[in-house]
């Protein structure tokens, strides 16, 4: 059974990875739109960030929800790296966003003048 159940959690680990690294990708393009001063895709490849961030979320929560029913997993290094990866490009995805704010807040004031 403890094969089974730590079976789940890679494939649980490897959702959130695969999750967490399309957020990433996402962000890095979103960034790559604001070197062209195009906004709206920046905003729409940040929309499809945290859109990936949220499903890499579902996944790490069911697994705790789980564990707080009684269901228990083998301790797993890749599940603990798969939180660690959503951990970072999570923050990756809020400093981005706020980046993208100021770099538009600063190009509409060097425009104006």
């Amino acid at each position: 059974m403890e094969d089974i159940l730590e079976n789940e959690l890679i494939a649980v680990a490897m959702q959130i990875i695969l999750n967490a690294g399309d957020a990433r990708t996402a962000v890095a393009s979103a960034l790559d739109y604001i070197k062209e001063e195009n906004f709206s895709e920046a905003k729409a490849k940040m929309s499809e960030a945290k859109e990936c961030i949220r499903l890499a979320h579902i996944s790490q929560t069911e697994v705790i929800q789980n564990e707080t029913r009684g269901k228990t997993y083998q301790p797993c290094l890749l599940f603990a790296h798969a939180q660690d990866t959503l951990m970072t490009i999570n923050s990756e995805v809020l400093l981005s966003e706020k980046l993208i704010d100021l770099f538009e807040v600063v190009l509409k004031k060097v425009n104006e003048n």
